[in-house]
């Protein structure tokens, strides 16, 4: 498949929280990059714009009732910037990890000066 899109991962924020996580999340969570860098459209199932944030999204990645969460946000269209994952536990994404990648995404512009 041809990538319409080339994913960076921010610093090593990406690949730690990779590294946490059992192989098989690990696999999942390759997966859904795959389709984000794949696909012409991406479903709302695999990328999600967080409401309240200038540009950030969440790529989402669930396995049975588990559910895992990695913040990105596009630069100049056709990268998608990793940021920091966490999984989710609860309904609402916490403020204080939308907080960490709004501060991420500041300090990834800032670099680029």
């Amino acid at each position: 498949m041809e990538k319409i899109r080339e994913i960076i991962a921010y610093k090593n924020y990406f690949e730690d929280f990779l590294k946490k996580q059992p192989i098989k999340v690990q696999n999942k969570i390759f997966k859904i990059l795959e389709a984000i860098e794949t696909l012409e459209r991406i479903p709302t199932t695999y990328l999600k714009s967080i409401v309240e944030t200038k540009g950030l999204y969440e790529a989402r990645i669930q396995i049975g009732t588990d559910t895992w969460r990695v913040f990105c946000f596009f630069d100049k269209g056709k990268l998608v910037i990793l940021l920091n994952g966490f999984q989710k536990k609860t309904q609402k994404t916490p403020k204080s990890e939308i907080e960490k990648a709004t501060k991420l995404m500041m300090e990834y512009y800032e670099s680029k000066k």
